[in-house]
């Protein structure tokens, strides 16, 4: 394998003569601080490397950034120095690129030669996420943990989960039974775009148990992604009020249809006790320190005073503190004042990520025009239920997470970038593959470290064949196969200049940013 095929494209790579053999043999010296990353590589590589001194050496390396690596192979041997266990991990997802892409499947011969190489690399960003929306339609663990896996072996290092909506509850919480007994299920799903009001006639749901939801926080802690879970509150809850109706304003049940419901929380006494309760069990669920609590579109035609929801933020970042914890929020938050210490995900352009960090809070950004990758990959109409903007795959690569206009200062507090997979419209795991790549590997160089769109295509042929050895349905550079499309859910594509003026109009309530 070419050592120029390599996605993300490291800061540097020089290449050097010979190459090292890679097999049952070679054994593997590191600290016990790197025990789980060495774990973790003899599972990847399907060898056994057995601790010794004999070939492959991991190592940290203090004077280097927490989640840089430096690697240096030659005939005699190989080395991968991280400044933490990231970095080294980092390294070794490095190494797997540089092996012929039979090596990422789970079956075949073992051994293999790795090309004389050094390697020397860092990202531009500490945050480099993906949002994968469990809500809409439910996704089983083992796929959770595949999509973990491949946004690990891109070098992404969040996962936001999106646990709860409309349309579907998807965890436990003690002492709420209901809450997956009625509102984990709904009696269908719409098909296609909402303009179009039709419907499946087919029920679906599921949730996760504490269970399940620890075993995705500690497979993604072993591949180094922190899971950011969210409950959006007060609104996109309709589902958790039809399963307790006291919590709003009657009854109703699980939302079938897309878009955003009018029934939200009453935020009296016992939804105010009910949302403490679950954020409670959000930290003792997830390690993380930031968690989750939604905040977006959330009409306020059930309440007598429509400018409650900074007040019920305020409350709720208030018990989160309690719990050593701080609030990530969607960018309404800003709206009458976001609480000190919160974190903003900015999805309507980027004109909130330029508010928020003139507020003084960290950012995440995440517009949707480019980043939503739910979003039609192309006009071919062909493309599965074709929504929202046009983002191809040179317009997700193009993705800034700073745009202008920002102090030094300023730029420090955006933490990052995120693409978000909105799952209305992908009720499977090859559906979500269809939509999320090679987008997502484009957006993974775009916070590591962008360089030239020309020359990641060129490096694009090698990385989808690791795509295919990986079992990835990605959508092919040429364009949807006839089976790829959805006549029976017709979507909804929008021009970019209408979306552009209809951020406009609904970001008009964020406060000047200074």
């Amino acid at each position: 394998m070419s050592v120029q095929g390599l996605v993300p494209e490291p800061v540097s790579v020089d290449a050097a003569d010979g190459e090292f053999r890679l097999g049952a043999d070679t054994e593997v010296d590191c600290p016990p601080e790197l025990g789980g990353v060495a774990q973790w590589l003899r599972q990847a590589l399907r060898l056994p490397l057995p601790a010794g001194k004999g070939g492959l050496r991991l190592r940290v390396d203090r004077g280097l950034a927490n989640e840089a690596y430096v690697m240096t192979c030659a005939t005699g041997g190989m080395e991968i120095a991280g400044g933490s266990a990231a970095g080294v991990f980092y390294g070794c997802q490095t190494l797997r690129q540089l092996l012929p892409p039979r090596a990422l499947r789970r079956g075949g011969p073992a051994g293999w030669a790795v090309p004389a190489v050094r390697i020397e690399d860092r990202p531009a960003y500490g945050w480099r996420g993906v949002m994968l929306d469990v809500a809409r339609h439910f996704m089983p663990v083992g796929d959770v943990l595949r999509f973990v896996d491949l946004a690990a072996f891109h070098k992404l290092n969040v996962l936001h989960l999106h646990l709860t909506d409309d349309q579907g509850w998807r965890l436990e919480v003690p002492g709420r039974p209901r809450l997956t007994e009625v509102g984990a299920w709904r009696a269908q799903s719409m098909l296609g775009a909402r303009q179009h009001d039709r419907f499946d006639g087919r029920p679906h749901g599921g949730f996760y148990t504490t269970g399940d939801l620890r075993e995705i926080v500690a497979y993604a802690q072993e591949r180094h992604v922190r899971v950011v879970p969210e409950v959006d509150m007060p609104g996109h809850m309709q589902a958790a009020v039809a399963a307790y109706p006291s919590l709003g304003s009657g009854r109703h049940e699980v939302r079938t249809s897309w878009g955003i419901s009018p029934h939200v929380l009453n935020l009296g006494e016992e939804s105010l006790a009910f949302c403490r309760a679950v954020l409670d069990h959000l930290c003792d669920v997830f390690p993380g320190e930031l968690i989750g609590i939604g905040g977006d579109e959330c009409p306020a035609d059930e309440w007598d005073d429509p400018g409650l929801q900074p007040w019920f933020t305020a409350l709720m970042a208030e018990h989160l503190a309690k719990r050593g914890r701080r609030v990530f929020g969607w960018d309404e938050i800003l709206e009458g004042g976001a609480p000190a210490g919160a974190v903003v995900a900015a999805w309507r352009g980027p004109e909130p990520t330029l508010v928020a960090a003139r507020l003084g809070h960290q950012v995440v950004s995440c517009p949707d025009i480019a980043a939503y990758l739910d979003y039609r990959q192309s006009d071919d109409p062909g493309e599965p239920t074709p929504v929202g903007t046009r983002l191809t795959l040179a317009d997700v690569y193009g993705f800034d997470p700073v745009p202008e206009g920002l102090s030094a200062a300023e730029r420090e507090l955006v933490l990052g970038g995120q693409a978000n997979v909105w799952t209305e419209h992908m009720d499977s795991a090859r559906a979500v593959d269809y939509m999320t790549y090679p987008r997502l590997s484009a957006f993974a160089e775009a916070v590591w470290g962008r360089k030239s769109y020309g020359e990641f295509l060129s490096r694009l042929p090698d990385h989808l064949a690791r795509l295919d050895a990986l079992g990835v349905n990605y959508r092919p550079l040429s364009g949807p196969r006839p089976w790829d499309a959805r006549p029976d859910a017709p979507g909804n594509p929008r021009t970019l200049a209408d979306r552009r003026d209809e951020m406009r109009e609904m970001t008009k309530r964020l406060p000047s940013g200074g």
